[in-house]
């Protein structure tokens, strides 16, 4: 699995994946390998998504913006 690859790629070919699993014609080591793989897909865009929602925090820290937060109604 290359590590220079875009978020979408990543989702791109964890949802091919999904689809294959969802397959009933697979066998039980194609299905793990797959569940497996797309387990490191799953953590890489997970990754992505939080370096750059880290990203995205820090440029509105540094524009005197307040940053979103959920837990605060």
């Amino acid at each position: 699995m290359e590590n220079n690859k875009t978020f979408e790629e990543y989702l791109t070919e964890l949802e091919g994946i999904l689809k294959s699993l969802e397959n009933r014609d697979i066998s039980l080591e194609e299905a793990v390998k797959g569940y497996t793989q797309g387990l490191e897909l799953s953590k890489k865009c997970f990754e992505i998504l939080n370096s750059n929602e880290k990203l995205v925090v820090s440029k509105m820290t540094d524009s005197g913006l307040e940053a979103f937060n959920p837990d605060n109604n």
